[in-house]
């Protein structure tokens, strides 16, 4: 890289035909210049100038060597600006694995706005609930909320969501509205497997209290329907029960009480990834940081 800044600058002297005039072109003093060419001359052990106090000229040598700089300089100029015009508009496919509801309800829209901000942008998602294989999986990126497992993998913290306590109407209505979470104990609650234990905070104290319920299920989107259909009180994030809030089939309750926030986090093989994947993750960064 030396190598070529110091090419460059040989064809900026010589285009201008003087160190002073180069110098003033590119902001470096001109005493610089002087000893940047000379250093060059010595590591390619040829003459490329004849100095004089008034002017500069061209040795034979110099000339050939002119000529080489110059289309080499210029490759590297057009290859830079490539480079900048790729990073600007990345393509390619994208391959991506989400959480199924996560994907559904919260990230679409999302994904929409991406797709509008990068045209040459195609894209090939898995939605599913795995965990799929990042090094033997021809994925670019996997979205998972939650604490990333302990791996080679790297991790990238896109931002986190709060979960919050949801019923239906008419399960309140049958089973009354709790008021505080030892309340809980007394409910059906809806949890990943079996519910075990909620931890709940009032933002001044912590309360951990055991909860239960008759279903035991591995899929958030059929708790969330259960919840709507009135079979008991779910803690859930926000922006997955989103739509049954909208329409009224879920309302939160005990409202000063929340769970632990969740992170979010975007899942790489590698540290080195393409503009295509750089974007997306930035983007989403972007976004659920807010």
């Amino acid at each position: 890289m030396e190598l070529l800044n110091d090419m460059a600058l040989f064809v900026e002297v010589v285009k201008a035909k003087g160190f002073r005039s180069a110098g003033e072109a590119i902001g470096i003093p001109n005493s610089t210049l002087s000893r940047r060419i000379s250093a060059l001359e010595k590591a390619i052990g040829l003459r490329l100038l004849h100095r004089t106090t008034r002017k500069i000229e061209l040795t034979e040598a110099g000339q050939v060597y002119f000529e080489r700089c110059k289309r080499i300089v210029d490759e590297a100029r057009l290859a830079h600006e490539q480079l900048g015009e790729m990073l600007a508009q990345p393509s390619g496919v994208l391959r991506a694995s989400f959480p199924v509801d996560f994907a559904v309800t919260y990230l679409a829209p999302l994904i929409a706005e991406f797709a509008g901000l990068y045209p040459g942008i195609t894209f090939d998602f898995d939605l599913t609930a795995r965990r799929v294989d990042l090094v033997s999986e021809p994925f670019d990126v996997a979205i998972r909320i939650g604490e990333p497992e302990n791996s080679q993998l790297i991790a990238r913290t896109l931002g986190s969501f709060t979960p919050y306590l949801y019923a239906s109407p008419g399960y309140l209505e049958r089973a009354g509205e709790p008021g505080k979470p030892a309340d809980l104990k007394q409910h059906q609650c809806l949890g990943i497997l079996k519910a075990g234990a909620w931890t709940l905070h009032d933002g001044k104290r912590s309360d951990t209290v055991q909860v239960g319920g008759r279903f035991a299920l591995n899929n958030v989107g059929m708790i969330r329907r259960l919840a709507a259909l009135d079979m008991g009180i779910i803690l859930m994030q926000e922006e997955v029960v989103a739509d049954e809030l909208a329409s009224g089939k879920l309302r939160r309750i005990m409202p000063e009480w929340y769970g632990t926030p969740t992170p979010v986090y975007a899942i790489t093989e590698t540290r080195l990834l393409p503009a295509k994947t750089q974007r997306f993750i930035e983007f989403l960064r972007e976004r659920l940081g807010r």
